[in-house]
């Protein structure tokens, strides 16, 4: 189940909605992406995708995280368009019967998020306005689900 959308999310929402999902949980693990400021000052982080291409390549992503590990419910929601420094930008829930794969799926998709999923990222300062590209530590971080 996945989400990409300009609204806001609840999460206590979200958290009921993947315990009515899992059959008989033993944990549900979510991470919630919050948009940072910058030393400089973020004005503004503005998120742009193509609807059809990135609701695929998370759909995929959710099927490879449920071929790894037994899970019983995941969920993602990533925002777009315009977001302040402390918005939510991202939700990860993932239900299983066992707390270590909710876990690693959860960070599992949240490293593919960070490098794989077609988002393109512009940050807007008082005097600068850049793209947003993956960080070496990213890219070092999804290697280990290779």
């Amino acid at each position: 189940m996945l989400n990409v959308q300009y609204e806001d999310f609840d999460l206590a929402k979200e958290y009921a909605s993947l315990k009515v999902r899992a059959d008989n949980a033993g944990g549900i693990v979510m991470f919630v992406g919050l948009v940072r400021d910058l030393p400089d000052g973020l004005l503004q982080m503005t998120l742009e995708h193509y609807p059809q291409m990135t609701e695929k390549a998370l759909a995929n992503i959710i099927a490879d995280a449920k071929q790894r590990w037994p899970l019983q419910a995941v969920r993602i929601i990533h925002r777009v368009g315009n977001l302040q420094p402390s918005d939510q930008i991202v939700f990860v829930g993932v239900a299983s019967a066992h707390r270590a794969a909710a876990f690693s799926a959860a960070e599992f998709i949240m490293d593919y998020l960070k490098t794989q999923a077609p988002f393109w990222k512009k940050e807007k300062q008082t005097n600068n306005e850049q793209w947003v590209e993956a960080k070496d530590s990213d890219n070092q971080a999804l290697e280990k689900w290779a």
